[in-house]
């Protein structure tokens, strides 16, 4: 397989295709090494439209979804962000090359140590892994300019709406199967934030975020 040309291919017909046109987001997906966070085994499937398995059953989401997540966080240089769900830590490496610092959240001690280690071989260094479940409260140094949730929820969690700064914005999928669709949640005051839908897609639940939680917009 020639990587650079199905690297180029995975970007300009599956990704750039899918309303992901910020240049920025798309340079980055050339420079970080998706096949580098892939589990070896499955290193065929780095460039496909599909989902990843990871260990104990659960998966990266397809290239798409992940970039058109990031181009919806809309990060910047001097942010914080939060990432709940590190998976093979590849989410977190995007979005460290967009904030300043990034703290990204893994229950399974297993995958944040696959993280630690693909993301200390990439170089990168502005990026915490914690083993913690962000479900039960543990949400690593509030507050953040920006949270995404690299999983679906049933809906979005309060506690994590409550660790966003005035300004700061949260990305997630929401919704049961077969109908889920990705949201931002802007925190324009204390207690008030915007919402607005994305698109559709489905994605594999994050651990502990079963259940809904209401919250009134």
């Amino acid at each position: 397989m020639n990587i650079e040309q199905a690297r180029f291919n995975m970007i300009e017909q599956q990704i750039r295709p899918w309303e992901v046109l910020d240049q920025g987001v798309l340079s980055l997906l050339a420079v970080v090494h998706r096949e580098e966070f892939v589990p070896p085994a499955y290193r065929a499937l780095a460039f496909i439209d599909t989902e990843v398995p990871l260990p104990e059953g659960q998966f990266m989401l397809p290239p798409r979804v992940e970039a058109r997540l990031l181009q919806e966080l809309r990060l910047a240089a001097h942010e914080t962000a939060l990432e709940v769900g590190a998976g093979s830590g590849y989410m977190a490496a995007l979005m460290a090359h967009q904030a300043q610092r990034v703290t990204t959240m893994e229950i399974r001690p297993v995958l944040a140590t696959m993280a630690r280690a693909n993301l200390q071989r990439a170089g990168i260094s502005n990026v915490e892994v914690v083993q913690a479940d962000a479900a039960a409260g543990a949400a690593g140094t509030a507050p953040f300019d920006a949270i995404l949730l690299s999983g679906s929820v049933a809906q979005v969690p309060v506690a994590l709406l409550e660790r966003l700064k005035t300004g700061g914005r949260l990305v997630a999928i929401e919704g049961q199967e077969p109908v889920m669709r990705a949201v931002v949640v802007t925190r324009m005051a204390d207690r008030q934030f915007k919402r607005v839908e994305l698109f559709d897609t489905v994605a594999p639940r994050l651990d502990g975020f079963g259940e809904p939680t209401r919250f009134q917009f």
